[in-house]
């Protein structure tokens, strides 16, 4: 089978690709390599990639319109996972109109791509970040998720909206995926698991925000990718089903097993074998106190089930982070 992967030098990009081509499909992977972080971690994560024969890389970005038309024209696939996206809360609060481009106008190009060439099945990633403050524990696809506190979610719960007009009015099959915090191996370094092992390994303080009474619902990326993988072969059908007709479906991808800050730190500390020194600090705008997954609806379908502990992941990505240092 032929697949389009966007966001293929990205984290969750790399791992997916990497995946589908040791099932034997053929993978075209797209991105525009920018200069959002670390340049060489783009780098690295390719050099895993295209050695294999049935993948083949194309540098282009989301909002060049022509280009993509060009590309979904030439290479019909059959079936495409977008992951490519402007991330990070924060940083939407400095560069909004980067936002604008990557995750509206390039949710554009790629629905346009799917209704011109009839691919069969649409997999996105949208983010828990839609769900904002939410008070309602844990977060369940039937929660409203009317009012974003960041230009980031307000751009995702965008893409829902987008796929799912698309989804009724072509019939073109699409599923969102809600990821939970994702970590692990070649995770990106603007990412607390980074900038906090490259603290402690350093002796160098971090920032703890919300005095360390943020919860997360981190989810291991080998369980992230085993979900995609699972959930891209399950095109949702044309039925009464989470409130419309058309072939749409979101699902939370998470752990469903929320911890506290500071037991994530502790779980660092651990791998690091250091201690932190722990700058205490108020919580950041556009950040949200706790992220809790209900992954009922997606283990339901693909008997997804996360199984890595945070103390197993963070061994594994320390681990990788020292190996990682020494190429660079």
């Amino acid at each position: 089978m032929k697949f389009l992967v966007t966001g293929a030098a990205g984290f969750i990009g790399m791992n997916v690709c990497k995946r589908l081509l040791e099932a034997g499909h053929d993978v075209v992977g797209l991105d525009s390599l920018n200069a959002y972080y670390l340049p060489a971690l783009k780098q690295h994560r390719l050099a895993q990639l295209l050695p294999d024969e049935n993948f083949r890389f194309v540098k282009l970005d989301l909002a060049d319109r022509e280009g993509m038309s060009r590309l979904f024209a030439e290479e019909q696939f059959q079936r495409v996972i977008h992951l490519a996206a402007q991330a990070g809360v924060r940083y939407s609060l400095e560069a909004p109109f980067e936002y604008v481009d990557s995750n509206l106008v390039g949710m554009m190009t790629i629905l346009e791509g799917c209704r011109q060439t009839k691919v069969e099945h649409l997999v996105y990633a949208s983010s828990s970040s839609v769900y904002g403050m939410n008070a309602k524990i844990p977060f369940s696809e039937s929660d409203t998720v009317d009012h974003p506190v960041s230009l980031y979610a307000a751009t995702k719960k965008a893409n829902e909206l987008m796929a799912h007009s698309y989804s009724h009015l072509y019939n073109i099959p699409t599923t969102g995926l809600r990821f939970f915090t994702v970590y692990g191996p070649g995770g990106r370094p603007d990412m607390a698991p980074w900038l906090f092992t490259e603290a402690i390994l350093n002796d160098k303080p971090i920032k703890v925000f919300n005095h360390g009474k943020m919860m997360r619902d981190f989810t291991y990326i080998d369980d992230i990718v085993e979900g995609v993988i699972r959930i891209q072969d399950v095109p949702p059908q044309a039925q009464q089903s989470q409130d419309t007709t058309a072939p749409y479906a979101i699902y939370n991808i998470g752990n469903n097993q929320p911890i506290q800050l500071s037991e994530f730190i502790e779980a660092i500390e651990s791998a690091c074998g250091k201690t932190a020194e722990k700058i205490y600090m108020d919580m950041q705008p556009g950040d949200v106190p706790k992220t809790y997954a209900d992954t009922a609806q997606l283990e339901a379908v693909v008997g997804y089930k996360p199984a890595t502990t945070i103390q197993e992941g963070m061994v594994k990505f320390v681990e990788w982070y020292k190996a990682f240092q020494k190429e660079l």
